[in-house]
């Protein structure tokens, strides 16, 4: 039941009692009218589209940082531990480090917190750790685990510009603003259609309907534009993508 539920919120309630003021009070003052719809269809619902699919590329893109996250973090790890002369302490060590990072950028993540300077700090400890150990980590390897370094920098940046930047702005609040006025412009010219006369009921379910599917299309997108509260149905399970899975 949940899953049918998650779209409704404060917004569905607002677009809903706009829609049932705008119909009462055209049947009051018997106000209806003709007009071509297509284009006020087409204002609203190209942006909302466009912002749907934006925020479905940042969260597909998002998975993608996760998985290089991981992945990078796996693969140091790997290099370190296979390094002959790194002693079983300093291997811990390593690891013990590689999993402070998994876990903060976890916890950052699902926080609205922008700052990153706990992240930055413990990636620094990796970097710190190679120089001291450096007579015991052979050239050869240390190429390598700056490479995997610079992807772990690489992943962690994306992932906190996707969870600082959202979608535009001003579109949203433009998609959002034109869905509550919608049925103000949209309940005369059903009922014109419908008829003054005819049943009510046709003409409160049509305008209702679609006023409730255009707000909980719009209530998707806002949860999907942040996928990592755990608040919508789709967002990402940080969890799984975590050093010690």
């Amino acid at each position: 039941m949940k899953k049918y539920l998650v779209v409704l919120n404060f917004r569905t309630l607002i677009a809903l009692v706009i829609a049932l003021v705008a119909l009462w009070i055209s049947y009051i003052f018997k106000f209806s009218y003709n007009i071509d719809l297509t284009l006020l269809s087409i204002a609203i619902i190209f942006p909302l589209v466009f912002n749907i699919r934006g925020s479905f590329k940042r969260r597909e893109r998002a998975l993608e940082y996760l998985s290089q996250f991981r992945s990078a973090l796996l693969t140091l790890n790997y290099y370190f531990k296979n390094s002959p002369k790194l002693t079983e302490n300093d291997k811990r060590e390593i690891t013990n480090i590689l999993l402070e990072i998994s876990n903060e950028l976890t916890a950052h993540l699902s926080k609205s917190d922008c700052g990153t300077k706990d992240i930055d700090d413990r990636v620094q400890k990796v970097f710190n750790f190679i120089t001291v150990k450096d007579e015991l980590i052979s050239a050869r390897y240390r190429v390598k685990i700056f490479r995997f370094l610079y992807d772990l920098h690489e992943s962690i940046e994306n992932l906190n510009a996707i969870h600082v930047h959202r979608t535009i702005i001003s579109l949203k609040a433009y998609c959002e603003y034109s869905i509550y006025i919608f049925p103000i412009i949209y309940a005369p010219t059903i009922i014109y259609h419908v008829g003054m006369e005819s049943s009510k009921w046709v003409a409160f379910f049509t305008v209702l309907f679609t006023e409730f599917i255009l707000i909980s299309l719009f209530n998707i997108q806002d949860q999907m534009e942040y996928p990592f509260d755990k608040v919508g149905m789709d967002d990402i399970k940080l969890e799984t993508f975590k050093f010690d899975r």
